[in-house]
């Protein structure tokens, strides 16, 4: 019985990993298609929605097969519940990769607004947040994890100057306006991809450590 459960983890990781690599292929994929101008690209991104929806549909039934069925204990009992929640922060950036291909697709229609500067700035880092994020829950490294949480703030800046700029091009005339607001809706939906792999790494710090960590509550408990 243990070796078929372990097995069965076995099954639920892969699966989960998996999962991983495709929403991380669609979010790299949605910013290179705005930035290359190319269609194709961001309509395959919306194609993908279907394959990361069913993935998390069946990591949920057999996450919750696995706590019905063993009772799982201590630190399977946390790999588990970690897994159900990073899958659903998994779907939740595949859809934020899709609304930016969506953008992507409105945007290659026009005459380019300006130069891109900050948001393939915030992509690179929000890209790698994702990465070390899932590194971090596959090598069970919470000191990675923490380093993904600490660098949110470098993305939440860009998201602010992005929307500043994109603003005085607003006021300039309402010309730019639709192209501007698309924008800034790229950015928004990087800056929450950013918060979405965050997530993940205050789950890999609970899945490794036991501890704690969201809302900042191991500082507020010092205190």
């Amino acid at each position: 019985m243990e070796r078929h459960f372990d097995e069965e983890l076995k099954g639920l990781n892969e699966k989960l990993l998996k999962m991983a690599s495709l929403v991380e292929e669609m979010i790299s994929a949605s910013i290179r298609s705005l930035i290359d101008r190319n269609t194709g690209m961001a309509e395959d991104v919306i194609k993908s929605d279907d394959k990361v929806n069913m993935l998390e549909i069946e990591i949920d039934e057999e996450s919750l097969k696995l706590l019905a069925l063993h009772q799982p204990a201590a630190s399977d009992l946390r790999f588990i519940t970690s897994a159900m929640k990073i899958n659903n922060d998994l779907e939740r950036m595949g859809d934020l990769a899709v609304n930016i291909a969506e953008r992507s697709v409105d945007l290659i229609k026009q005459p380019q607004l300006k130069p891109l500067i900050d948001i393939p700035q915030m992509a690179k880092i929000t890209q790698q947040m994702v990465h070390d994020s899932l590194t971090a829950f596959i090598n069970k490294d919470s000191e990675l994890a923490r380093q993904v949480c600490r660098r949110d703030d470098e993305v939440d800046k860009l998201n602010e100057q992005v929307f500043r700029e994109l603003l005085t091009y607003m006021m300039e005339g309402p010309k730019n306006i639709t192209r501007a607001v698309d924008l800034i809706l790229v950015a928004k939906h990087l800056e929450r991809i950013a918060d979405h792999a965050t997530n993940i790494s205050e789950d890999v710090v609970y899945y490794v450590q036991g501890t704690m960590i969201k809302h900042h509550i191991e500082e507020k408990k010092k205190q």
